[in-house]
């Protein structure tokens, strides 16, 4: 759980945590469950306390992929836009 200051113009990574939950249909513990990781960590990421470790957002970018296979269409759309607003230069540029 690195806290870091985010990068001007980088869309910041509460907002991705969001949107990949609402993709998936997951509530936070659920998420949470998902990742490995506490429900009061996804509940820092959302509110802009804390920034994912490198490890969760590779895990992070792992589930939007798998989105991208998926039949529906509306999934398909969006996780590809979160890949490219977060993932497009490196891990290391979400913030």
């Amino acid at each position: 759980m690195v806290k870091n200051k985010v990068a001007p113009g980088q869309p910041k990574v509460s907002h991705l945590i969001r949107e990949l939950r609402r993709l998936t249909g997951l509530s936070q513990e659920q998420f949470a469950a998902t990742l490995g990781v506490a429900f009061s960590t996804i509940n820092r990421w959302e509110n802009g306390h804390m920034q994912p470790s490198p490890l969760a957002l590779k895990q992070i970018k792992m589930m939007l992929n798998e989105l991208t296979c998926s039949p529906v269409v509306e999934l398909v759309e969006q996780s590809q836009i979160l890949l490219v607003q977060y993932f497009s230069l490196s891990e290391s540029s979400v913030g």
